[in-house]
């Protein structure tokens, strides 16, 4: 039951009968008539702006406007008040029914009170897609559980939803991982190393060198490097793959598709997601078909040149044709393709796959890379598909305030694991949500595990244990039958709800359908957290107040009308506050430890 939807379409329907009583023309743009909550919450229950965007286009003045639509919206009963403010804003109050409707549909659907049927075709999100070349570290965190909340978001809005993860197996970053693994298996075998300058130096390839003395003993010191390095290579992407599928399972993120980059150019082995074929080429001869690759020489970059820049005739897309800088590059002077071309090449393989809207969750260093993917989508899709690239800004690790030290095994980071095994991931997941995702996090290892106000992921799991606990109470005070979720839907009676801490609540969790939708429409996550925040404060602060005035408590022996009124509220607020934390992949605990 979505409040604001419901009043936009009583709005609509008022501004259709100024339209019949010709104060209104026909055919007026509504597109940016909004319903949504005051600013000020003593201004009103909602407020819209219909009046104020639609005035120009119907030469009104928008206050005369805002008084007419006001009348036509005071004849109904569920409203109140309406009441003009400012330069045509209508401010509504609503009856108290229709916030006691609200707390029985919440009651009545529990943790699917808020989801809904949100418009548009499947969404593909990549994310995460570290590369396999050592284990995942903080950084890669954020990305990762932005892109999971991101998904469950979207799925809770009721979006077909694909969650993707782009294995880079192919190019040079994969051979220095397979000659580092080389280096530690002989190292297995009893030789004394040296790490030379370019390769990995982390202790996390002691294990795959291990297991490769294990498996072929000596053998591979009798092969050539071109022998030895595609064997060496699969295994050591394999194994790191298994150590970054482990570090996401204990994390809670979870993907549908792993698909291996390698397999776009034909490639033999790599990890699911290839279906053969040489799709880099195929991409080269249908944007040809299009006529959207040429060959032509590009500007030199402004400013000083990149080292691996080249004033030569390319194979150039027409990038710019779409809406990129400047045209791209697909192939290099050597002949093989570019990353961008492969890059291409993987997101119209999405768009193949069914996908009419692309996700990429990536870290704040692929800013120069959003125009000319958006660009090449555009082209590839001929406009059908949209690509939205969610840049995921640096974490900084504290502990107490100080920089916390590399980790040893990683030999540049700290891990990913490192992190979880000591806070754990509830922690991780909501102080990772609790900050847009632009923005620079700081992520302080003592502050997050306190229990206190200041640690939101501690105050809205108490604010949801609170509900069990109040609940624990009602046991001891009174007889079963008052407080099953039955006997509150059928029999609480809900006009008690009068003190402005109930009507807080109240008006918060009508809110939660709006906040759910709006942050699937922005793609942006965070918005649920601090929702989540807001709310378990308005139960605590009314738990506070019970203790101090005995007729507020929530629990009222001696009242028993108002304590189910309130156990109806509180357990309608705690459904809210599961299905929240649901989307953001952290538990709801029935008690704190």
């Amino acid at each position: 039951m979505n409040i604001f939807a419901l009043f936009e379409t009583r709005v609509r329907e008022a501004l259709e009968s100024l339209t019949r009583s010709g104060l209104l023309p026909e055919g007026l743009d509504l597109s940016r008539v909004v319903v949504e909550p005051p600013r000020d919450p003593s201004h009103g229950d909602l407020a819209t702006n219909a009046a104020l965007v639609l005035a120009k286009e119907a030469r009104q003045n928008p206050k005369a406007l805002g008084e007419a639509l006001a009348g036509e919206l005071r004849a109904d009963p569920r409203i109140v008040e309406a009441s003009v403010a400012g330069p045509g804003f209508i401010n509504l109050r609503l009856s108290p029914d229709v916030y006691h409707a609200v707390i029985r549909a919440a009651l009545r659907e529990g943790e699917a009170f808020g989801r809904g049927k949100m418009p548009g075709g499947p969404v593909n999100i990549e994310y995460v897609s570290a590369n396999p070349t050592g284990p995942m570290h903080v950084g890669h965190g954020r990305g990762a559980v932005f892109g999971d909340a991101l998904a469950n978001l979207l799925a809770a809005a009721g979006r077909p939803v694909t969650r993707e993860y782009y294995i880079n197996d192919a190019g040079a970053q994969v051979d220095v991982l397979a000659r580092s693994a080389f280096l530690r298996y002989r190292e297995a075998l009893g030789e004394t190393i040296t790490i030379p300058e370019g390769l990995y130096p982390g202790d996390y390839l002691k294990p795959v060198g291990a297991k490769l003395a294990d498996i072929h003993g000596r053998a591979l010191l009798d092969k050539t490097e071109q022998e030895w390095l595609p064997l060496v290579r699969g295994f050591a992407i394999d194994a790191m793959m298994d150590t970054i599928r482990e570090d996401l399972a204990a994390i809670g993120i979870r993907h549908d598709v792993f698909f291996s980059e390698a397999t776009l150019q034909g490639e033999n082995g790599g990890q699911g997601g290839g279906q053969g074929g040489n799709r880099v080429a195929e991409l080269l001869s249908a944007l040809r078909e299009k006529g959207l690759v040429y060959e032509g020489r590009l500007p030199p970059p402004k400013g000083q040149l990149p080292e691996d820049w080249e004033d030569r005739e390319q194979t150039l897309f027409r990038s710019t044709q779409f809406g990129d800088d400047v045209d791209r590059p697909l192939l290099k002077s050597d002949g093989s393709y570019t990353y961008f071309a492969s890059d291409i090449a993987y997101h119209r393989d999405k768009w193949l796959r069914g996908a009419n809207e692309l996700i990429d969750v990536l870290g704040a260093d692929h800013g120069g890379y959003v125009k000319r993917m958006q660009a090449a989508v555009k082209a590839v899709s001929d406009g059908q598909a949209r690509l939205d690239v969610k840049l995921c800004q640096l974490v900084r690790l504290l502990r107490a305030g100080e920089p916390v030290k590399m980790s040893k095994r990683a030999g540049e980071f700290v891990t990913l694991r490192d992190v979880i095994d000591e806070v754990g991931r509830d922690a991780i997941r909501f102080m990772m949500l609790y900050r847009k995702n632009d923005a620079t996090l700081d992520f302080d290892l003592a502050k997050v595990v306190e229990q206190s106000k200041d640690n939101p992921v501690f105050y809205v799991q108490y604010g949801h244990a609170r509900r069990f606990s109040v609940l624990r109470q009602a046991r001891e005070a009174l007889p079963a039958e008052d407080f099953s979720r039955e006997a509150l839907l059928a029999d609480a009676d809900l006009s008690s709800l009068t003190d402005p801490g109930e009507i807080e609540m109240m008006r918060l969790i009508a809110q939660y359908p709006r906040v759910l939708e709006s942050a699937a429409a922005a793609h942006e996550p965070h918005r649920i957290a601090f929702y989540l925040y807001e709310t378990a404060s308005s139960l605590h602060s009314f738990w506070n107040k019970g203790k101090d005035l005995p007729q507020l408590r929530i629990v009222n022996p001696t009242d028993r009308k108002s304590t189910r009124a309130r156990l109806a509220l509180v357990e309608a607020l705690g459904g809210v506050l599961a299905s929240g934390l649901a989307v953001l992949g952290v538990s709801a605990p029935d008690e704190m430890r």
